[in-house]
């Protein structure tokens, strides 16, 4: 490490404040809008020319992202602007997280990331060839990562299609009505395999009935269907909750930082005891969570048994809706869940106000079908999922090694 050039944050960068705009979270543009978790909405200008490292600065997550092209970034949330040109920008990026600037906290109420803070901090400099060297050797799992998430977005909005075409705009019915015969078509080309097609057809009814839904179908409660649960937060002042703990407990914090639908890890975890205390005990395999407040709206798949914190309504799985339908119905109806919520503080779907909210419930043996066609997407997510976190972890080992030069990398100057 002795061409390793020794330097402070202060010296090498300047963190840049993004500016407020409106409308970006339902604006169609061409350009990406960042705040200090991630992506937020679009617009149609942008505040800085790409490729850069969005730092967040608010919030009790700040996430460190990279992007390509010209973007925006919200007052939430800072820039990385490079102070001279012997820097590799995607080096920055991985600098900037294996030196975890997103979790240095100023002490105020609400968590920051101040550029006092950052500036003072050490950081030791390699050669620009060297950091670029290092640059590539991480991308090829961020590559394949995200290879991994594009592919898997493309496989929920194909399930997510499904269920829509089947369960709130009955498709195949009215096509039957309608006189189509072709079982593909029926289906709205949504299963293009002429075999299933038709397997799946004769399962439809062949009109609506006088309540507006497939002959035979019901609007029930969602209350009535699945179990509804929340949960609960043991006293974080007695260590025997916590210590040592071998239960996962979920926060809104865990599902926010989710890149997948399944959850299966948490950041903390509870004793035997601390679960005596949360009243719902643990969620198995297979519930859906969803976020009840400060945001609602997150939503996820239990992959292992947990508890949950008081932040969430889980519906537990039952004979009734399998669980493919209860996370795709409980997307399609968020709207409809946040006009339920009330608080003056916050806003918050109860557990009384969420249990009457109507499920087109089906037969079940078009329920059954759903499952299997949908499960079949889910379980290649679910595959792809797994790939990347063995991805991360591979790039988690060398990340230090790499940014401490524990780990030197052979290079060229055009590398």
């Amino acid at each position: 490490m002795i061409d390793w050039r020794p330097s402070t944050w202060g010296d090498e960068i300047a963190l840049e404040y993004g500016k407020a705009i409106r409308g970006y979270q339902d604006a169609v543009g061409d350009y990406r809008v960042y705040g200090t978790n991630g992506p937020v909405g679009w617009t149609s200008d942008y505040l800085t020319a790409g490729p850069g490292i969005i730092l967040g600065r608010k919030g009790a997550y700040r996430g460190v992202n990279f992007c390509t092209e010209p973007f925006w970034v919200i007052d939430t949330a800072y820039y990385v602007r490079p102070l001279h040109d012997q820097l590799d920008m995607r080096w920055l990026f991985y600098a900037i997280q294996h030196h975890k600037l997103g979790e240095i906290d100023d002490g105020s109420p609400i968590p920051s990331t101040t550029r006092a803070a950052v500036y003072v901090r050490d950081l030791d400099v390699p050669p620009l060839p060297e950091q670029r060297a290092i640059a590539k050797c991480l991308l090829v799992y961020d590559d394949k990562i995200d290879l991994n998430l594009q592919t898997n977005k493309t496989l929920e909005s194909m399930a997510r299609a499904i269920f829509k075409d089947w369960f709130v705009d009955f498709g195949p019915t009215r096509r039957i009505a309608s006189g189509e015969t072709d079982p593909v078509a029926i289906l709205g080309g949504l299963l293009p395999d002429s075999a299933q097609a038709a397997a799946v057809t004769s399962l439809f009814p062949k009109n609506l009935g006088a309540n507006g839904l497939p002959e035979g179908w019901e609007e029930r409660e969602i209350g009535d269907l699945c179990q509804i649960v929340g949960g609960g937060t043991p006293s974080t002042k007695e260590p025997i909750f916590w210590e040592a703990g071998t239960h996962l407990w979920a926060t809104p914090k865990d599902l926010s930082k989710l890149t997948g639908m399944f959850i299966r890890e948490t950041e903390r975890r509870i004793t035997d005891l601390g679960l005596a205390k949360i009243r719902s005990g643990l969620s198995p395999k297979g519930s859906v969570l969803m976020s009840s407040r400060a945001p609602i709206g997150y939503v996820a798949i239990v992959e292992k048994p947990m508890a949950i914190n008081q932040g969430f309504i889980a519906m537990q799985p039952a004979p009734a809706l399998p669980t493919e339908f209860v996370y795709f119905w409980t997307l399609e109806n968020l709207d409809l869940i946040k006009a339920n919520a009330n608080g003056s503080t916050f806003q918050e779907i109860s557990k009384k106000n969420f249990r009457p909210l109507k499920v087109n419930h089906a037969s079940a043996d078009v329920l059954a079908k759903f499952s299997k066609v949908a499960g079949a997407l889910l379980e290649m997510i679910r595959n792809n999922e797994q790939e990347n976190q063995s991805l991360t972890a591979i790039q988690d080992l060398l990340l230090p090694k790499l940014m401490s030069g524990r780990l030197r990398l052979e290079h060229t100057e055009g590398s």
